[in-house]
């Protein structure tokens, strides 16, 4: 559960960013970011709640950085993406040895597991799901409650509205720049939520690249749950088990070197890009560019 939980959110971020028809592969440097502002929020602003503020700013401002190049600017937004994860490895980098190592800044104040009560004691259940950090719970709640909001609401419709048909979505009255900026930020919100999980959640620090391409891991979990977040959610769960595994793995003694079962979830996330690419129907304007010239 609480290694499937960073991925869950960048995931379900993810299914925002694209939903609104726009690719976001800096998912993997927005969680750095909010990684990084985690531990710098819950050490001078006292606390992990604050942290994880601080993380959804940050991963929000770095949406909206993106927003504004790819749907501002119009440039392409694979390039786009993959400038944000390289200034997020560089800048917190550099950040992190500027400013928290000559502080003496490691372990700061993270959030703890909660038993929920009376569901804490159900037999096998209780220690799996109701035993977690609260971001966890929060985790579980938001992806039912993403779904309805994309699938049940007028402002969800616009927002797929205009991932596969941005021409109709504007010409029926919606601004299909300011609901892309929308989708943008909050997919930027919930991956800094991601990368807070893993500085706070999992740990109680910040260290260099910390992410590990587990935003690249969420972007195969978006196309393995076919852009839907309940469906994202559950492929972070197997994405999750496969981490787990191979951690388990190597408490054996098997005679085999580390890295090996340290690939599994890397390998998994390619089987899955191999095998349901074809099969999973993108938001057809994901990636294309809309402005009002082209009506």
């Amino acid at each position: 559960m609480r290694l499937s939980t960073p991925i869950a959110l960048a995931a379900m971020g993810g299914v925002f960013s694209e939903r609104s028809g726009v690719f976001n592969i800096g998912l993997e440097g927005m969680m750095l970011f909010g990684a990084l502002a985690a531990v710098m929020g819950s050490h001078y602003l006292g606390g992990p709640w604050m942290g994880l503020l601080g993380a959804m700013l940050v991963g929000g401002a770095i949406g909206l950085l993106l927003a504004y190049v790819s749907v501002g600017l119009g440039a392409n937004q694979i390039v786009s993406g993959v400038g944000i994860n390289l200034l997020a490895l560089g800048m917190t980098t550099f950040v992190a040895r500027m400013v928290l190592r000559p502080a003496g800044v490691e372990q700061v104040p993270a959030f703890q597991i909660v038993a929920v009560p009376y569901l804490a004691r159900v037999p096998l259940l209780g220690p799996v799901v109701f035993t977690q950090t609260p971001l966890v719970f929060i985790t579980l709640l938001l992806a039912p409650a993403l779904a309805l909001f994309l699938f049940t609401t007028p402002w969800g419709l616009a927002v797929r509205a205009t991932g596969e048909l941005p021409r109709a979505a504007d010409t029926a009255g919606i601004h299909v720049s300011l609901v892309r900026y929308f989708g943008v930020i909050a997919s930027g919100v919930l991956a800094g939520m991601g990368g807070a999980f893993l500085s706070l959640g999992q740990l109680n620090l910040f260290s260099e690249n910390m992410t590990a391409g587990r935003g690249f891991i969420a972007l195969a979990a978006v196309i393995f749950g076919k852009w839907h977040p309940l469906g994202a959610l559950g492929a972070s769960f197997l994405f999750g088990a496969a981490e787990a595994l191979q951690l388990f793995i190597q408490t054996y003694n098997l005679g085999i070197p580390y890295q090996l079962p340290t690939m599994l979830p890397y390998v998994l996330a390619l089987v899955v890009l191999g095998g349901f690419v074809g099969r999973s129907v993108a938001p057809a304007a994901a990636g294309v560019h809309y402005g009002r010239e082209d009506r």
